[in-house]
């Protein structure tokens, strides 16, 4: 592949310490280079090396961070493992586990935009925007939701302003052989409050995480807090790849899906 020829598109949020939008946001400590040569002359005098930092050139040595985060935290992708211990009675996959093969080839972007906070995404829906683009799934189709809620990174209201996906949506494209679904929201089902206020009114259980609960049925992977869907040309046959730090036994790993565009 020639990536000279290639426009690449970042469609991710980063860890930010602090930030509004993640309930459990990172925690990250910057050491600068100076810190980073007292550290390291610190290693060699254990080492019983007589080094002091200032001795490094201009006093300065590496910098580095030391972060701590969920693994939810930004943008990331969500194993089977995450939704229960079993996928169709099988033991799910954690994130070290997961297919590369999922996780790379071309992806449908479905603009949900018009869509109320706090609304579920039903097959119905689901058909008529294929049918817009005038589109049929393909096995190994990676699908985006797009809900627009990424305009609202770094704000309180990012939690809150987007619809979600629910159960049955989810297992009518995984059941079209689609592995990866992707959402520019904070989550994959609907608003926190809005499942609670559900489940209050209809003490159903099945109002609580329905679209992550399908996984329980069917095995899929979810991508949570995409961005910059709204930056693609075009809304199918769009090649990305969305390869998952590996993490052992984790539920997710963080990830930076990126958009191959021919120039």
């Amino acid at each position: 592949m020639d990536f000279a020829t290639k426009q690449l598109i970042d469609l991710s949020v980063g860890l930010e310490p602090g930030v509004a939008s993640e309930p459990f946001p990172p925690e990250i400590e910057y050491m600068d280079h100076e810190a980073g040569a007292a550290s390291l002359a610190e290693n060699l005098q254990a080492m019983g090396h007589d080094v002091d930092g200032e001795e490094f050139p201009d006093g300065q040595g590496l910098a580095w961070e030391e972060v701590t985060a969920i693994p939810h935290a930004g943008t990331h992708l969500d194993a089977p493992w995450h939704y229960g211990p079993e996928c169709d009675g099988e033991p799910a996959k954690t994130i070290d586990e997961i297919p590369l093969e999922w996780c790379c080839g071309n992806a449908v972007i479905l603009d949900f935009r018009d869509l109320a906070a706090g609304a579920e995404i039903t097959p119905e829906m689901l058909d008529e925007r294929l049918a817009d683009l005038d589109h049929t799934l393909s096995a190994g189709e990676l699908v985006f939701i797009e809900t627009g809620a990424d305009e609202l990174w770094g704000e309180p209201e990012y939690l809150t302003e987007f619809p979600g996906m629910g159960a049955a949506a989810t297992k009518h494209l995984v059941e079209r052989g689609v592995k990866v679904i992707g959402t520019d929201a904070y989550g994959f089902d609907k608003p926190f409050d809005e499942m609670g206020r559900r489940y209050v009114e209809s003490g159903d259980e099945a109002e609580l995480w329905p679209a992550h609960f399908a996984g329980r049925e069917v095995e899929y992977c979810q991508i949570e807090k995409m961005a910059n869907l709204d930056e693609l040309p075009r809304r199918t046959d769009v090649p990305v790849v969305t390869f998952p730090v590996k993490i052992e036994s984790a539920s997710a790993g963080w990830v930076r899906p990126v958009a191959m565009i021919e120039e």
